[in-house]
């Protein structure tokens, strides 16, 4: 379902928030209140929380997101004061329509990045994953910085429902354009804040993590650290023994064991593999 349908609204709805990261911001709140209305939509969840208002006034349907923050007050009592209509729906539900909004303007307004898939790293890597996880589990599973979508092809195709994020906006447009990516489960997301917008699930990768040096190691140890707050079972690939060795320790400190392996069929991208499991 997209966001049109689950508001009950025919045509266009533009919602204030102009990205996907957006939605924690609470001046979208000031936002939405300025667009007024002769007609309003409350969506709600399964527990009675807002997760989403719309107005209707001359410009057509505006909206705001309430996923990631709280409505104020005035907001409420001004879609209360016009003629409003409550509905509910439930919050993955909402999410993954949310997801799919903003996957849309990212391909409408993103011009896809150059091809960068070597045809030969999606087996190596069917593989791997494959080999330490099995197919056909049918639950979740993160794909952190994920690129133009090769580990989420992957995964979908192992049985498991991709979450993807990059901060990226051209190479998700590339993988949203192959279909590597789908926009339902796809967002534009800098992996340094995703615990604030992903809900953990039991499963995650981080394929081809790095480079991490003395530069950009401290970037790295929070994107790990986002990454083992939101997972339990963790699979992350690094090209080299040290890079390795550092996710291990990252690890440890956040109470995972971690074993370290080879994978000698991939010389340079998921050379060295960490395994990672929630004690």
């Amino acid at each position: 379902m997209n966001v049109q349908e689950i508001l009950g609204i025919e045509g266009d709805i533009r919602f204030v928030e102009p990205e996907f990261a957006a939605q924690t911001d609470t001046i979208f709140n000031s936002v939405l209140a300025t667009a007024g209305g002769d007609e309003g939509r409350l969506l709600v969840d399964g527990d009675g929380e807002p997760i989403a208002l719309a107005f209707h006034g001359t410009g057509g349907w505006v909206a705001g997101s309430f996923l990631f923050r709280n409505p104020t007050v005035e907001l409420i009592e001004q879609f209360e004061n016009m003629n409003g209509e409550i509905l509910q729906e439930d919050r993955p539900v909402f999410t993954a329509a949310i997801r799919e909004y903003y996957s849309t303007l990212l391909m409408r307004d993103v011009p896809p990045a150059l091809e960068d898939l070597n045809p030969v790293r999606y087996g190596i890597l069917k593989n791997l994953i494959e080999t330490h996880w099995g197919r056909g589990y049918h639950g979740m599973c993160i794909d952190a910085c994920c690129g133009s979508g090769v580990g989420s092809q992957v995964l979908r195709e192992l049985g498991y429902v991709p979450i993807s994020f990059d901060n990226d906006a051209s190479l998700l447009s590339r993988g949203l354009a192959a279909g590597r990516l789908l926009p339902s489960e796809t967002m534009l997301l800098d992996a340094l804040v995703a615990a604030r917008y992903v809900e953990p699930v039991p499963r995650g990768i981080g394929i081809m993590m790095g480079e991490i040096n003395d530069f950009s190691k401290e970037m790295w140890e929070q994107i790990t650290s986002q990454l083992f707050a939101i997972t339990e079972t963790t699979l992350i690939t690094v090209g080299t023994e040290p890079e390795a060795r550092l996710i291990a320790q990252w690890g440890e400190e956040m109470e995972r064991t971690v074993e370290i392996t080879e994978n000698p069929a991939d010389p340079i991208y998921d050379r060295w593999v960490c395994s990672a499991k929630k004690r």
